[in-house]
């Protein structure tokens, strides 16, 4: 009986740690870009695996067309690797969530996923801990069309996370697609990088009309070395598209080109007559997206946050609407530059808090352009969320909108008023954020009542806040049928005290806040009494 009652209380105690673990997502974990939608059913024979043997023998021996599910599970390819040698091809999760299908390669296998054929995709999965790239697209004597990589984890590579380049026997690698993808670099995996920081997010050589969209990228950066940026094209990439990214804490941001001489792809039809010589990168746009560095270790690594975008030895790009924040100018090079003579671009309407420099002979037409952006103009710079708040006045309504651009990051219209504001954020006036650091206090049982405080810190734009409690877990399903617990707490509130009779059970709290059009934020993180540090001493009595 007595281990019957151990292990049920130790699952409560698992369930409830969870739950606390869970509450309070980060923005970067909660945000979700309005274009990524899951992608529909994929038609052709289904193969469906559930273990390292069986997928790679299903990738050895697939057919133009397959398609390839994994069930969930944790892969561990201990140095088997996949090289997808037929066109048509899908490789994806069979549930469509990209957490609970894992391919591990636990720094044994070398490249994961090798793409040699056109029309590849790869989607729903997590990738982690690859020797070299999790992912590497690349010719063999014929072009590499068409791949598409969506809603994919990458974890902790051991170089770029993303490659694509051609192969040695011919053909280029055009006209992919990465999207809706979380890529990071974690303070785990950090150790793992070598030869001077030879990582990064996205790295494109001679490749033609990629799409980099809605994706969030962090982490890429080394204690000595500087990494290659979050998303990188160049050796004669053209007309590449970075846009809606949210990319954070990486030593370099977006870079198009970077080198003066070297083996660069050239186009028949001369995209830029007015170059001379060795060009790294031709057109492409750079528009609406968030960049930003707040870690400390970051900027007290041996480069700190050398750009937010750099472009080397480029042609005829344009860089628009981007926001670009520095948590410390001290230890950042530059927010945007533009640098050597055969560099030519726009670059309007870009919001940022350091220097947008011009070097070594290179020429922009610009317009529109803020440098002394404020920390409290953004809903939470420190967390990398950079959309306006009201009080950004210097960017909102400011500016004409250049060719090429009608919406913001969040896919929204562009002007909200009577011109377009600045940076990658559009203003609309929104619903507070979810309250994600409720808490409870001074927490008193006496006489059949339990008497409480609770606090957090009120989200910008709150009108009004309201406070329920139940016996059963609070979601957004039944938060209409929690007891009211204290209802129009005005602007400004930030804790509440209050009393309810108590005899056994759990009780838990949340709230919602709204502004003053009433639009209500999400549900706030989730508490609970008795608390952890009640269960605790129960659970060890238990255990012996």
């Amino acid at each position: 009986m007595k281990k019957i009652s151990s292990f049920v209380i130790l699952l409560l105690f698992v369930f409830l740690l969870s739950y606390q673990q869970t509450a309070g997502a980060t923005f970067l974990e909660e945000y979700l870009p309005a274009a990524c939608a899951p992608l529909p059913a994929s038609v052709g024979r289904t193969v469906t695996v559930n273990s390292v043997a069986d997928l790679v023998q299903a990738v050895n021996t697939a057919l133009s067309g397959d398609v390839i599910l994994l069930a969930d599970g944790t892969y561990h390819l201990n140095g088997s690797y996949l090289w997808l040698d037929v066109s048509n091809l899908t490789l994806r999760s069979a549930s469509g969530n990209r957490e609970a299908v894992i391919l591990d390669g636990n720094y044994q296998t070398t490249e994961m996923i090798t793409i040699t054929k056109s029309n590849v995709v790869i989607a729903d999965l997590t990738l982690k801990q690859a020797y070299t790239h999790p992912i590497h697209v690349v010719t063999d004597g014929e072009n590499t069309l068409n791949t598409n990589l969506y809603n994919l984890h990458i974890i902790d590579p051991g170089e770029q996370a993303i490659k694509i380049n051609p192969g040695t026997n011919g053909g280029y690698p055009d006209n992919g697609e990465i999207a809706c993808s979380l890529i990071e670099l974690t303070d785990s995996g950090r150790p793992f990088i070598r030869n001077n920081c030879y990582t990064g997010g996205v790295d494109g050589h001679q490749a033609k009309n990629w799409v980099v969209r809605d994706n969030t990228i962090s982490g890429f950066w080394c204690e000595s070395g500087l990494s290659e940026h979050a998303v990188h094209f160049w050796r004669g990439s053209r007309d590449t598209i970075v846009e809606r990214n949210i990319l954070m804490d990486n030593a370099r941001g977006i870079g198009f080109g970077l080198s003066t001489s070297g083996d660069a792809r050239t186009y028949e039809d001369d995209p830029c007559p007015e170059t001379s010589g060795y060009v790294d990168h031709f057109g492409g746009t750079v528009k609406n997206n968030f960049i930003a560095v707040n870690d400390g270790a970051l900027f007290n690594s041996e480069y700190g946050f050398d750009c937010g975008i750099c472009l080397w030895n480029n042609c005829n790009s344009d860089v628009v609407h981007n926001t670009v924040y520095t948590a410390n100018s001290s230890k950042t090079f530059t927010a945007i530059e533009w640098r050597f003579p055969n560099t030519n671009i726009d670059l309007y309407n870009n919001l940022v808090n350091d220097q947008l420099m011009q070097r070594d002979g290179a020429s922009a037409a610009s317009g529109g352009n803020l440098t002394t952006a404020q920390s409290s103009w953004f809903v939470n710079a420190a967390a990398g969320d950079l959309h306006l708040k009201s009080s950004a006045t210097a960017a909102i309504n400011q500016v004409s909108l250049p060719t090429g651009v009608s919406d913001d990051l969040d896919g929204q219209t562009r002007p909200n008023g009577s011109a377009a504001d600045i940076g990658a954020d559009e203003f609309y006036l929104s619903a507070p954020a979810a309250i994600r650091d409720l808490q409870l206090e001074n927490e008193l049982l006496s006489g059949g009542e339990l008497q409480f405080s609770l606090t957090w810190t009120e989200s910008s734009g709150t009108a009004y806040t309201e406070i329920r409690w139940s016996t059963q877990v609070i979601t957004t399903t039944n938060w209409d049928t929690a007891q009211m617990l204290v209802s129009g707490l005005p602007a400004g509130t930030n804790s509440y005290s209050s009393s309810l009779p108590y005899s056994e059970g759990t009780l838990y709290f949340a709230l919602k806040a709204k502004n003053s059009e009433n639009l209500w934020s999400g549900l706030s993180n989730v508490i609970f009494w008795p608390s952890l540090e009640s269960y605790l001493p129960v659970i060890l009595f238990y255990k012996h």
